[in-house]
C-alpha cells in the first residue's frame, strides 16, 4: 500500500498536480489547447502558378495572422513529381505556428502575441513558461499550482547522484544536462495520457536548473547544493550554483532579476535549429525528454546555442594582445581581414534586436550592483560604444545583439563560460516544449521526412577486390 503523503512533499504535490494540473485549471478557464494550435486553411481565393515542363500547377497560398504569406506545396510532389530544394531550410516554412512571432526587418518579438518588452519588464520565468505552454497567461491560482510544482519537483531521484560520480571533472555541461534529461525517461517511462505529459512539462523545467547546477558543482569539485523550496525559479538557481555549506548565500535581487529576465529573452524564438530539431525527433512520437535531449545538443553548436561563449572568448583574445580593441576594431572593418568581431548584428533582426535593448538596461543595473572590475568587460564596454557610434558600424546596422549582453551578463554573474549554452538552454526548454505540444496537438501532424534531389553515382556494377 502507498504510504500516506505528507503535506508539501514531492508524492503529495505529484498526487496534487494529477488531479489539479495546470492542464485542468486551464480547462475550466478556457477550454483545452486554447490558444495552443491554430491552423489556417489556404485560402481559396489566392493562388501561386508554378510552370514545369510546359504544364501548370496551382498551389494555394497561405496567410498568417501578421500578414506572413507561404506557398503550399503540399501536393507538389504528388502532382508533378518535383519537390523544391531549399538548403538550410531558409525559405521553407515546416509548420503553421501559434506560438512566437518574429519581425526582423521592425524588430518585433512576440510570445503568444504579447511583446517581448512587456513580459520581460512585468512577468516571471514561471509565467513565460505557462502562456508559451497553454497559450494564455496564467491566473492566481494557475500561476500558483504551476510555480508549486516547479518548486516541489526540483529534486533528482537519489539514484541520479550517481551518474553525476561518473562523469570526469572536465566533463562539458552541456553533454551532462544533455544526457541527464534523456535518462529522465528511465524514471518516468510514458503513461498515456494529458494530465501525465502535463506533470512531466513540470517535470524537465523544474529538474533541469538542478541538474545544471549539479554539473557545474561536479566541474568545480564542490559538494552538490540541493534546492529549497521557500526559493523562487532563479533564487533555487543560484543558490544550488554559488552556495557552500561553510557560508550562508544570499543571491543579490539585481542578479536575480537579471537572470528572470535573461531565461525569458531566451524562451523561444520561433523555428530555428534546435526547436526544429525538437519538432522532427517529436514527429516520431519519441517522449519527450529524448525530443529534448535532442534539442540541447542542436544547442550546443557554436552556430547556435554557442554564440556568446564565442563572445567571451573573443574579448578573451583581444585581453591577451594587450587590450588593444581598436585595433579589432580597424581589423572588422577590413574587407581583406577574415576577423570578425563576435556578438554584433543578427541573421533575423535588420534594424536591432529587441532583446538587446532589453539586455542592456539589466547589464547597466548588474555592473553597478555588483561594482565588477573585470578587463574582459571593460573591453566590451568599449566595443559597445564603438558599436552604436561608429558610422561603419551604423550604417550596416552592426548593433550589439542578445549573446553580446547575455555573455557580459553571465561574466559578471560569475557564471563560467562553458556554462552559458546550458543557460541558453535553461530558458529555451520551455519553448521547445510548447512547439513538442503543439505538434501532437495538431490532428494532421505526422513523421518529419525531407527529401533530397541525389547527386551521387548513377547505378554501376559490383567490381570483385582482386580486380581493383
Amino acid at each position: 500500500m502507498r504510504p500516506k503523503a505528507q503535506p508539501g512533499s514531492p508524492v503529495e504535490w505529484e498526487g496534487r498536480l494529477r488531479s489539479e494540473s495546470p492542464l485542468k485549471i486551464m480547462v475550466m478557464a478556457h477550454g483545452r489547447g486554447s490558444g495552443t494550435y491554430t491552423k489556417i486553411k489556404a485560402s481559396m481565393m489566392e493562388n501561386a502558378k508554378l510552370s514545369l515542363d510546359g504544364q501548370e500547377y496551382d498551389l494555394p497560398v497561405v496567410t498568417g495572422t501578421e500578414g506572413e504569406r507561404g506557398i503550399d506545396i503540399t501536393s507538389l510532389r504528388g502532382e508533378s513529381g518535383a519537390i523544391t530544394l531549399d538548403s538550410g531550410y531558409g525559405n521553407t516554412g515546416s509548420c503553421q505556428s501559434s506560438i512566437c512571432f518574429i519581425n526582423g526587418e521592425q524588430g518585433i518579438l512576440r510570445y503568444r502575441g504579447f511583446p517581448i518588452e512587456q513580459l520581460a519588464e512585468n512577468a516571471s520565468f514561471a509565467e513565460v513558461c505557462y502562456l508559451l505552454i497553454y497559450g494564455e497567461l496564467p491566473t492566481a491560482d494557475q500561476l500558483k499550482a504551476f510555480s508549486g510544482g516547479l518548486t516541489n519537483h526540483s529534486m533528482i531521484h537519489e539514484d541520479m547522484k550517481k551518474f553525476f560520480e561518473g562523469y570526469p571533472a572536465s566533463a562539458h555541461p552541456m553533454a551532462v544536462l544533455s544526457s541527464m534529461i534523456a535518462s529522465l525517461a528511465t524514471y518516468y517511462p510514458k503513461i498515456e495520457g494529458d494530465e501525465d505529459e502535463d506533470l512531466n512539462f513540470i517535470r524537465v523545467l523544474a529538474k533541469a536548473k538542478t541538474i545544471a547546477a549539479w554539473a557545474y558543482k561536479k566541474s568545480i569539485g564542490q559538494p552538490l547544493v540541493y534546492p529549497l523550496n521557500h526559493l523562487s525559479y532563479c533564487g533555487n538557481f543560484l543558490n544550488m550554483m554559488f552556495s557552500v555549506p561553510t557560508e550562508d548565500y544570499q543571491a543579490s535581487p539585481v542578479v536575480e532579476n537579471a537572470l528572470n529576465v535573461l531565461l525569458i529573452l531566451h524562451a523561444d524564438h520561433e523555428q530555428n535549429c534546435s526547436t526544429s530539431t525538437v519538432r522532427m525527433v517529436a514527429s516520431s512520437q519519441a517522449n519527450i525528454f529524448a525530443s529534448l535531449s535532442a534539442g540541447i545538443c542542436a544547442l550546443w553548436g557554436p552556430l547556435h546555442g554557442g554564440a556568446n561563449q564565442k563572445v567571451l572568448e573573443m574579448l578573451e583574445m583581444i585581453r591577451a594582445d594587450g587590450a588593444d580593441y581598436k585595433k579589432y576594431v580597424n581589423l572588422a572593418k577590413d574587407r581583406d581581414s577574415e576577423f570578425r568581431l563576435m556578438g554584433f548584428g543578427h541573421r533575423v533582426y535588420k534594424n536591432f534586436d529587441p532583446r538587446a535593448t532589453i539586455l542592456r538596461k539589466a547589464c547597466d543595473e548588474v555592473l553597478e550592483e555588483l561594482g565588477v572590475d573585470d578587463p574582459l568587460l571593460d573591453i566590451a564596454k568599449q566595443l559597445e560604444d564603438v558599436a552604436l557610434n561608429d558610422d561603419y558600424f551604423i550604417e550596416r546596422k552592426l548593433y550589439p545583439n542578445v549573446d553580446f549582453y547575455s555573455g557580459v551578463l553571465y561574466r559578471a554573474m560569475g557564471i563560467p563560460t562553458n556554462m552559458f549554452t546550458v543557460m541558453f538552454a535553461l530558458g529555451r526548454l520551455p519553448g521547445w516544449i510548447s512547439h513538442l505540444k503543439e505538434l501532437r496537438d495538431d490532428p494532421g501532424s505526422r513523421i518529419n521526412r525531407p527529401r533530397q534531389v541525389y547527386t551521387g553515382a548513377t547505378q554501376r556494377d559490383y567490381v570483385p577486390l582482386d580486380q581493383r
